[in-house]
Order: C-alpha cells, then sequence, then structure tokens
C-alpha cells in the first residue's frame, strides 16, 4: 500500500542520506527559497511516498501559476530512495501523489513529475524535457578526467590546451557583482543559435539567491574580455551544467572544450565527484540531437534520466491546453 504525507526539508535530507542518495539541486531548500523569489512561483510542500509504512521517495512540488492557472512542477522528482523503481512502484506513487494533491489543493490543473515510464501520461504542454545525459567522472585529478574521455574529446581538449589562447577561471565572486559582460555573451549565443535569452536578472538572481556554495559561474578571457562562461549548480558531490555562452568569434578556437576541461578539474579539485552535462537528444527528445556531438565526446557513457510528462487532475481543462497548443502549433507552421 502507497502512502504519501507532506514532510520537511530536514526529513528529506536524512532519508536521502541514510539511503546514499544526493539530492538533486532542484529537490532543495535552497532551490525552494530561490523560486519563492520569482513571480508565479511558490513552494508547495514536500512529500514523502511510502510502501508499507516504508520511505520509498520524496520529493519538493512547486506551485506554477501561468495563464491563469495553477500546476505543480517537481524537477528530478520523484527522487527514488533505492535507485530506478519497478514501473509499477512508479505508477503507483504517482497515482497516490496526484490523488493526494486533488485533495490538498482544487486549484492544480495537473502535475508535472520526471518519470521512468512515460507510457501512461502526457507529453509535456511546454518545456524541452529529456530522457539521457552526460555524466562527467571528475575524480581522480586532471589525468584521470582527460583519460576517461572519448578519443575526440580527447583530442580537442590537448588541442585546445596547447593552442588556445583564452584563460579559465571560476568568476563566482565577479558575476555576484555585475553580470553585464557575460550576459552580454548570452545575447550573441541567442542570436547565433535561435533563441532568446531571459532576463538579465533571471540568471543574476539564480547566482545570488543560491550562492558560492551552490552556483558557480566559470569564464574564459582572451585579452582580458569574457568569451565564454557556464553557470553550474552544486549539491553535495554533484554539479550540473545548467547556462552556457559563447562569442561568435572565438567558435573555432576551441574554447569552449578548453573551458568545461578546466571546469571538471578546479569541480574534481573541490570534491565534487560527478559533473552533469544536463541532456542530449535522443528518439524521444530529437530537438536537442544538435547538443549531441559537442557533449558525448567528453565521456563514453550515456546517462538515462527519468523524464519530465504530464499528469492531468482537471481533466477536460487539461484537453482544452492540449487542444489549444495544437492550433497554436498548427499556426506557426
Amino acid at each position: 500500500m502507497i502512502s504519501v504525507e507532506k514532510t520537511s526539508f530536514e526529513e528529506c535530507e536524512r532519508l536521502a542520506g541514510e539511503a546514499g542518495v544526493t539530492l538533486p539541486i532542484e529537490q532543495t531548500e535552497v532551490w525552494a527559497r530561490f523560486q519563492k523569489d520569482i513571480p508565479g512561483r511558490e513552494p508547495w510542500g514536500t512529500l514523502v511516498a511510502k510502501r508499507d509504512g516504508e520511505p520509498v521517495a520524496v520529493l519538493l512540488l512547486i506551485d506554477m501559476e501561468t495563464h491563469g492557472y495553477h500546476y505543480l512542477r517537481s524537477m528530478h522528482g520523484p527522487v527514488w530512495l533505492s535507485g530506478k523503481p519497478e514501473q509499477e512502484l512508479e505508477r503507483d506513487v504517482v497515482r497516490a501523489v496526484v490523488d493526494f494533491v486533488h485533495g490538498e489543493d482544487k486549484r492544480q490543473a495537473f502535475l508535472r513529475l520526471d518519470v521512468w515510464f512515460g507510457e501512461d501520461y502526457d507529453t509535456v504542454l511546454s518545456t524541452v524535457p529529456y530522457d539521457q545525459t552526460v555524466v562527467i567522472d571528475v575524480t581522480g585529478g586532471d589525468e584521470e578526467i582527460l583519460k576517461r574521455m572519448k578519443r575526440r574529446g580527447r583530442r580537442d581538449v590537448r588541442k585546445a590546451l596547447r593552442e588556445c589562447p583564452a584563460d579559465s577561471a571560476d568568476e563566482t565572486r565577479q558575476a555576484l557583482k555585475d553580470f553585464t559582460e557575460y550576459y552580454d555573451v548570452m545575447v550573441e549565443t541567442g542570436k547565433r543559435d535561435g533563441f532568446t535569452p531571459a532576463p538579465i536578472t533571471d540568471y543574476s538572481d539564480m547566482i545570488g539567491a543560491l550562492g558560492p556554495d551552490h552556483c558557480r559561474v566559470f569564464a574564459a578571457r582572451i585579452d582580458g574580455r569574457v568569451v565564454a562562461w557556464s553557470i553550474v549548480t552544486v549539491n553535495g558531490t554533484h554539479a550540473v551544467r545548467y547556462y552556457a555562452g559563447m562569442r561568435n568569434e572565438v567558435m573555432r578556437l576551441h574554447v569552449t572544450d578548453k573551458l568545461l576541461y578546466n571546469e571538471c578539474c578546479m569541480l574534481g579539485a573541490q570534491g565534487i565527484t560527478e559533473y552533469d552535462l544536463m541532456g542530449i537528444g535522443s528518439d524521444f527528445a530529437p530537438s536537442l540531437k544538435g547538443l549531441n556531438e559537442f557533449k558525448c565526446k567528453f565521456t563514453d557513457e550515456i546517462t538515462p534520466v527519468a523524464a519530465g510528462h504530464d499528469m492531468p487532475i482537471k481533466k477536460a481543462f487539461y484537453r482544452s491546453l492540449k487542444v489549444a497548443k495544437s492550433v497554436k502549433n498548427a499556426l506557426k507552421k
């Protein structure tokens, strides 16, 4: 029998620690505080799911208000306390969480959770979820990090170390003071790659809210000018490359190869063991396949992950949202 109840961040941390699990940063109290400062978002609560009284998963839910309705999002949640669940257990826990939310909060139109077995659920109405990522082992020192890369990755990194004129460094403190120079690079990246960057405050507020213990900015400079950078989140021994940008003029200089390798070395020296490059393309996420050539050369292994899906609560209303999205997509063609 599956039961669901509200709990505290302290209890989630305790249960995860006892299970030897590092919580994704999006499942922590520091992330909840960060989300609280974003308009239209509010931490809804932390839940623990139990099977026959024994905890099997925990999750943080964020209330998202958009276009006049509410839904709950749990990024990288549920967090399973004993590894990837069997399909039946995941299905039972998701159903119990949906029922619990419906009983607690009649405003919610649907839940968006990350699940291993998505065939029972709806594809997300927005965002681009992924079911595979690249996780780099950054233990053992600089040479060991390099040895574990694919041959192509080692070649490109060594070429960058020999020839690229950029200097790489942890610039978290500089970015906290003024993010303008870094944001200019993101604007240029967006124009090149066909996306509109979020407002500068989205990046600067994230760095400030999470703080240097949980968020780092690494940058590459040539002649003192920022030409590439990344924002990296950290929780426990795990790091994630959340955002990155690069200027057009340095695309052929292997700046990103040098920067990413130096990030791996700096993070490894700080006690980080795993560096997640945050999503690659697959049949599930074909629009992300353009990321694969760069990211996949840094390790031999592809890491499967649970992917975002929607679980309708107000089913008729959710169907209307899907119809509206289909019409909008058709008008774009």
